[in-house]
């Protein structure tokens, strides 16, 4: 398979980043990336510290659900210790990466609210991002990225429908290495700018597929529908309902209901 190389020897060839991707632990099946990496952000690691795992066992995605990986698949977790008033951009800033990362792929994708990344209406990476705190204080956020590199989605029915991988739209197989080499050097590219704060909102809204969508939200325990206006500056996402009545989605499930083109 052409995403089998030796990854860590690989990354640490070619990576030009000055923290991210530096320090480097490959596994070949792990249960989570991201209890590994938590177990060595415990230990003192350093930022940008990544873990990749060549298929995961028990891999998790965002409220709750669990994420398919299989080999053929980048799964990583990532190390970061952002200020806490710099963390709201996490969402942003992973899925920017993984955006232009596709882009100089060759792949035209689209960013679904927070932080999935589509290609053509179909699911190709998803982006769990956890935190550790200490009396309100932010010791260390954990950066799960899970993208769909080589294998085929259609031989699993429970994604076939929703999924994609970056080897269905090319017609062939990618180095996985060379995948994460270029989402490491664009994580630390935007992950440097967290001073331009307005920037980083303003590149990922333009990417994103939800706005001008009626969709669904989860709203302080109850379903709200309406169409997505945009982004605000604190990154939650507008939404106008029938009424007239605006509501900003903080966290939570936003499902499009219809699609008016887009990734």
């Amino acid at each position: 398979m052409a995403g089998t190389p030796d990854i860590k020897a690989y990354l640490q060839d070619k990576l030009k980043t000055r923290f991210m991707g530096r320090e480097l632990k490959y596994l070949e099946t792990a249960a989570s990336t991201q209890d590994v990496a938590k177990e060595l952000a415990e230990q003192g690691a350093a930022e940008g510290t990544a873990v990749i795992a060549g298929q995961q066992r028990s891999g998790r995605g965002r409220m709750g659900r669990s994420w398919l990986s299989p080999a053929g698949g980048l799964a990583t977790s990532i190390i970061l210790r952002p200020s806490m008033a710099s963390v709201y951009l996490l969402p942003a800033i992973c899925s920017l990466a993984v955006y232009r990362t596709l882009g100089k792929l060759g792949i035209k994708a689209g960013i679904k609210w927070p932080n999935d990344v589509l290609i053509k209406g179909k699911k190709v990476c998803g982006i769990l991002i956890e935190h550790s705190l200490t009396a309100g204080e932010l010791r260390y956020s954990i950066v799960g990225i899970g993208i769909n590199v080589n294998f085929d989605t259609g031989s699993y029915p429970e994604i076939a429908d929703i999924a994609t991988s970056l080897s269905a739209q090319l017609g062939r197989e990618l180095s996985i290495a060379e995948v994460a080499l270029g989402l490491y050097t664009e994580l630390e590219a935007i992950y440097t700018r967290t001073g331009e704060p307005d920037r980083i909102i303003d590149e990922w809204s333009k990417h994103m597929v939800t706005i001008g969508q009626m969709v669904s939200a989860d709203f302080h325990g109850s379903r709200i529908d309406g169409r997505a206006e945009g982004v605000n500056r604190q990154g939650n996402l507008v939404v106008r309902l029938s009424d007239r009545s605006i509501k900003e989605i903080v966290a939570g499930d936003v499902t499009i209901r219809n699609r008016n083109g887009g990734a």
